[in-house]
């Protein structure tokens, strides 16, 4: 729902609460994805309550493709763009949602120390190779879609250089949490702080490009 605000609001979800400009939205590609996504959140949520929570994962990839198909594809090659952002969008989600998994799984095995020690270790192995394909998939699209010069003076810019600063906080994060596991031996439990740290601003990292997937590109150049 906040998503198809931003939407309608142009960036603005005051804007978006309009009347007006919620309709409008419905008519345009943009809203209707959002709004085909707000749908496909609420199914996710019912079968995540159901017997068989498994079959969540079918509309949370609906999700995932309908943002990579919203989010600004270039209009020369929408289907590179569009294929970028597919793969940073469930790389961000793999990280972050095995990261909230491993937490809530060592909580629960607090008092089998090695037991919590090596899950982080395994989590920590594909995390890098996650972080590697956010990393490379979000340079590659950010230099397609927006030249330097609009970098610091256009809206789109600046949200996105917020993004950046998220993701070098929960790179130094994780590092912190990768030192420490070699020390749990010693220290049961010493990576799970910076480890939540990183989950909270990977929460960050999400709800910044959320909201830069409805931010305005600046118009090209002449």
């Amino acid at each position: 729902v906040g998503q198809l605000l931003l939407v309608a609001g142009s960036g603005s979800p005051v804007a978006g609460l309009s009347g007006p400009a919620l309709v409008e939205a419905y008519a345009t590609r943009p809203g209707l994805l959002a709004l085909l996504e707000a749908n496909a959140f609420l199914l996710a949520a019912l079968c995540a309550a159901s017997r068989r929570p498994g079959w969540a994962a079918v509309p949370l990839a609906a999700i995932v493709l309908g943002e990579a198909l919203r989010a600004h594809p270039e209009p020369y090659t929408p289907e590179i763009g569009t294929a970028l952002t597919l793969v940073h969008l469930t790389a961000t989600t793999l990280w972050t949602g095995g990261l909230l998994h491993v937490l809530r799984t060592r909580w629960r095995w607090r008092h089998d120390a090695a037991a919590g020690r090596e899950l982080l270790t395994r989590y920590a192995r594909p995390a890098a190779l996650l972080f590697a394909a956010i990393t490379a998939t979000g340079v590659c699209s950010t230099l397609r879609r927006l030249p330097l010069a609009e970098v610091f003076t256009s809206g789109y810019g600046r949200v996105l250089l917020a993004k950046l600063v998220l993701v070098l906080i929960v790179s130094g994060l994780a590092l912190v949490a990768r030192g420490r596991l070699r020390r749990e031996a010693a220290v049961p439990g010493a990576a799970t702080r910076p480890a939540r740290a990183e989950l909270v601003a990977l929460a960050a990292v999400v709800l910044v490009s959320a909201v830069l997937t409805a931010v305005p590109l600046p118009p090209a150049p002449l």
